[in-house]
């Protein structure tokens, strides 16, 4: 038996291989899959079944092409319901994959049709599960993401609480945990930088595991302090249920080199996005008119997701040299498949072409703190709630990059503003996205906060916080 969690930072996801005896299976899969393909072969493996946890939010499965490729069949757990064939498994059905199997437990609360898969192994014993959104490592999944008119999100936090107690901590406490998530993911509010651990240590740690818990102690806590979910997460929810286009014609269109006239008259006359994915450093020494930049350093593809409203958007490309292709991948993990192709030779090129340059302003924290105590000015917090909440400079604007579209109106173009984030990487691109609507005068704190505290400006501090 061959467990491997295959895990992708920037998405904070884990998917699955698990093979025995020459037959394999997937459990929550990329968009990317010839990965899994690959690793099969080289196992001389057959890939038998592809399994999903649910209907996952935050990023749009392979489980379509995978199924395509390699005949596997697709297996949702009860009340699944898409527009490709799969099989719906009963509560209780047990798939054999080798000499071990893979028992579904139904366990509804993130999503109605959740599942978690039980593997059992050669010896019959109960070896792990594969618990998708239903338990992570110091959280379990947010129940508000499926809300509809007769199913509320206490509904859902109370079909997760008897899921929980139920189906998972009836379990051995040596049953090995693997989540679908580790910290950096939307899908949960606490949870752990591990992404491994046991079921015995969830019952001791986790606040949601607590045995003498009650049923309303439970909703109240699971449901506090989760901000709202990003946009993308419905529309990718959708992707998953009806199907998508193909990975690899996703990529061989956007992944296409364009020199400086046809990139500009893509951008002028096709109403694409120039998306800039270098480094915040290079966006701010030099960048194309009206761009916005996301970079590939950080967490690329949610923060698409959370401020590209549009997953049909047009987009083009400013890469680092020899980066389309990951960039393209990137954008498509989260449904951004319509690239049109990245400008070849980067800002060398434009600038041969005698294209127009911006810059924007960045300084040092120690100059922002000179100018702070010497002047009126406008101070811009793009961090998140729990971080402002947890220390921040007093008196300043703040609100969460991640709904900066909601808060432009409370932007005035005629001021001036120091943007800030918690270290450089957020407050360029809410700088970028500004710039673009016509906010000129702004003036980046590099490093952010994080160099901010270590100037002596005085730092209002709380005791504690969402971390939200």
């Amino acid at each position: 038996m061959k467990i491997e969690q295959i895990y992708t930072g920037c998405l904070a996801q884990g998917a699955y291989y698990i093979e025995s005896n020459g037959e394999a299976a997937i459990i929550d899969p990329l968009r990317e899959t010839q990965q899994y393909i690959d690793k099969a072969k080289a196992e001389n493996a057959t890939i038998k079944y592809v399994f999903e946890t649910h209907f996952h939010a935050d990023f749009v499965s392979g489980h379509v092409d995978l199924a395509k490729k390699t005949g596997a069949t697709i297996v949702y757990g009860p009340y699944a319901s898409t527009e490709y064939d799969i099989h719906s498994a009963k509560d209780g059905e047990i798939f054999n994959i080798g000499a071990i199997k893979i028992k579904v437990l139904h366990t509804p609360g993130h999503t109605p049709e959740s599942s978690t898969y039980l593997l059992i192994d050669e010896n019959g014993k109960e070896h792990a599960i594969f618990s998708g959104d239903t338990l992570f490592l110091g959280d379990v999944g947010r129940p508000d993401l499926a809300i509809k008119s007769d199913v509320t999100k206490e509904d859902l936090a109370a079909m997760l609480y008897d899921s929980l107690r139920e189906k998972i901590m009836t379990l051995p406490d040596d049953v090995i945990v693997y989540p679908a998530h580790g910290a950096g993911s939307a899908c949960g509010k606490n949870l752990s930088k591990e992404t491994v651990g046991l079921l015995g240590d969830q019952k001791k740690t986790n606040y949601a595991l607590r045995a003498d818990m009650t049923k309303e102690e439970f909703v109240k806590e699971v449901l506090d302090g989760i901000p709202p979910p990003p946009q993308y997460f419905s529309k990718n929810a959708m992707l998953n249920k009806t199907g998508y286009s193909e990975f690899e014609e996703v990529l061989k269109k956007g992944d296409s080199p364009l020199d400086a006239e046809t990139f500009e008259a893509m951008a002028n006359h096709e109403g694409a996005l120039v998306l800039d994915v270098r480094t915040e450093q290079d966006f701010v020494k030099a960048h194309i008119p009206n761009s916005i930049f996301i970079g590939l350093n950080g967490s690329f593809a949610p923060w698409v997701g959370a401020l590209i409203s549009d997953l049909r958007q047009p987009i083009l490309l400013v890469v680092p040299e020899g980066k389309s292709a990951e960039a393209v991948t990137r954008l498509s993990r989260v449904g951004y498949d319509n690239t049109l192709g990245y400008l070849e030779g980067g800002l060398d090129t434009w600038k041969a072409a005698g294209k127009d340059i911006e810059t924007l302003k960045s300084i040092k924290a120690e100059e922002f703190s000179k100018d702070f105590k010497n002047k009126e000015i406008n101070v811009l917090d793009v961090r998140k709630d729990g971080e402002f909440n947890a220390a921040h400079i007093e008196n300043v604007q703040h609100f969460a990059l991640d709904f900066i579209n909601e808060h432009m109106s409370e932007v005035d173009r005629d001021k001036e503003y120091y943007v800030h984030c918690a270290g450089g990487y957020r407050s360029v691109i809410a700088a970028s996205i500004l710039k673009a609507r016509g906010f000129n005068k702004l003036i980046d704190v590099a490093g952010g906060f994080g160099a901010i505290k270590q100037t002596d400006l005085p730092i209002v501090e709380t005791a504690c916080s969402s971390g939200m």
